[in-house]
């Protein structure tokens, strides 16, 4: 599946923002508006300007209908909500190559929110995704106590665990551990 950079930057943000909240396993990595700043500098997120407490309660907002797209069961309700994600972001499609990037497309209004922004351009990568039939690459971590989000690009669609070095070989150990404990006792 080709690509381009502008999207697998987007899809990794939305991944990303997903994996902040507390169900990926973890506090609420994005509970403060100071750590707003941070994803907003790790992101390089254009044209933010000051963050306030109503930013970030907009980003929860964002972030929650982003686990819905990667929770939902069919393309239909995926659709429905990428349509709204990126209809309240007042979504405003122009090329651009700033900071020294090629010519991509920003789908966000000047101006906008940093909530209208991610909803904008994240929103609209994962309707690529969507368009292309590939819903079943937005996934979850099959590891029973992860659960963090992932985009599965591989290329058969056989990715199962969001780190194959963290919870896939911790599975296969525990696997082999097991299988090592039923032979010696049986």
């Amino acid at each position: 599946m080709l690509i381009p950079h502008d999207t697998r930057s987007a899809l990794d943000t939305v991944v990303d923002l997903m994996n902040t909240a507390p169900e990926s396993g973890q506090d609420d990595d994005l509970a403060d508006v100071e750590a707003l700043y941070d994803f907003v500098r790790k992101h390089m997120v254009s044209g933010v300007g000051e963050l306030t407490q109503r930013d970030l309660k907009a980003v929860h907002g964002i972030r929650a209908l982003f686990a819905q797209v990667f929770a939902a069961t069919d393309s239909r309700a995926a659709a429905e909500t990428i349509n709204r994600l990126v209809a309240a972001a007042g979504t405003t499609p122009q090329l651009t190559d700033h900071d020294g990037h090629d010519w991509h497309v920003h789908y966000f209004a000047p101006g906008a929110s940093v909530a209208d922004h991610l909803a904008a351009d994240c929103g609209m990568a994962l309707a690529f995704i969507v368009v292309a039939g590939e819903q079943e690459r937005l996934r979850r971590c099959d590891a029973p106590d992860c659960g963090r989000a992932f985009v599965d690009l591989s290329r058969n669609r056989s990715r199962r665990y969001c780190d194959s070095r963290t919870c896939g070989n911790r599975l296969h150990v525990a696997a082999y551990r097991a299988r090592r404990r039923e032979a010696a006792a049986g």
